[in-house]
């Protein structure tokens, strides 16, 4: 799987319609994709261990997306074999009262995963620059000083966000972002069926419908998002997410990618740890 047919350049502007939902792009076919889907999630299991032992550096995966894309999906299947202890989710929804009384990174600053571990993020502080930008209302429940508006504020926005990252990076967090591309279409289709099955209904509302109506907003939002935060050090992710299979497998292969780049070993004992080893061993071996 190739995976810079995913990123997004630092440095150079993209158009999001260059990028198809539909695509499998270097995937191929279903059956290849679940042969690398069930090797990266044993690759991931065993490097989630030796991140666990090393205790340097951790992974903080933020998942973004249009409603229905399958971002609870992709974080099921990809996390399926690993030790839950290790691994930190959070969903963040609107902000409490608590929140609003804070800067708008304080509730991702304390959601961060410690040292040794997955942190997943299910949305994130880029909603900041995303629905706070399509339903510029929000910004006012923000208890903001006087500031000015316009691009500059969003730019200013795009900068906080990108030395934050530079700050987790340079300490041993090291971020990987996704953005699960969705069609309007096939998020129609989703949407109808989870609608028409009772045991998906509670996924559903009628605000998500109603988001619809603003989705070429919502798209030049994370164009515009895209061109200003994808780093070297952060890049963001396009995957592909008219096809689940297709997506999974992505997510998984990047992070396994990932994982085997770090600089992680199991550590070595000390000589002093050494000798404890051996009286323990004895004092085993001298048990009735």
């Amino acid at each position: 799987m190739n995976i810079k047919e995913f990123i997004v350049p630092p440095g150079k502007k993209i158009a999001l319609s260059d990028y198809d939902p539909a695509s499998t792009g270097s995937v191929k076919n279903k059956e290849r994709a679940e042969e690398r889907l069930e090797k990266d999630i044993k690759d991931i299991a065993q490097y989630q261990d030796i991140l666990y032992a090393h205790d340097v550096y951790a992974v903080l995966m933020i998942f973004q997306a249009m409603d229905a894309a399958g971002k609870d999906g992709a974080i099921k299947h990809v996390m399926s074999g690993i030790n839950p202890q290790g691994c930190q989710v959070y969903s963040f929804k609107s902000p409490s009262m608590e929140e609003l009384d804070h800067d708008y990174l304080w509730r991702s600053m304390k959601s961060l995963p410690e040292r040794g571990r997955f942190g997943i993020f299910n949305r994130s502080y880029y909603e900041e620059v995303l629905i706070v930008r399509v339903h510029n209302e929000i910004l006012k429940k923000q208890k903001l000083p006087p500031q000015p508006k316009g691009k500059d504020f969003w730019k200013e926005r795009f900068n906080d966000i990108n030395r934050f990252e530079q700050y987790l990076v340079r300490n041993g967090i090291h971020i990987l972002k996704f953005f699960l591309n969705v069609s309007k279409d096939e998020q129609k289709r989703r949407f109808l069926k989870r609608i028409e099955t009772p045991e998906k209904n509670w996924k559903f509302s009628a605000s998500d419908a109603k988001e619809r109506y603003h989705w070429d907003e919502y798209m030049k939002a994370y164009e515009d998002m895209f061109n200003h935060t994808s780093t070297r050090s952060a890049p963001w992710h396009i995957i592909p997410a008219d096809h689940k299979w297709v997506t999974r497998a992505a997510v998984a292969h990047i992070l396994a990618r990932k994982l085997k780049s770090l600089d992680i070993a199991y550590p070595k004992p000390t000589e002093e740890h050494m000798k404890e080893l051996e009286k323990a061993r004895k004092l085993l071996e001298e048990e009735k």
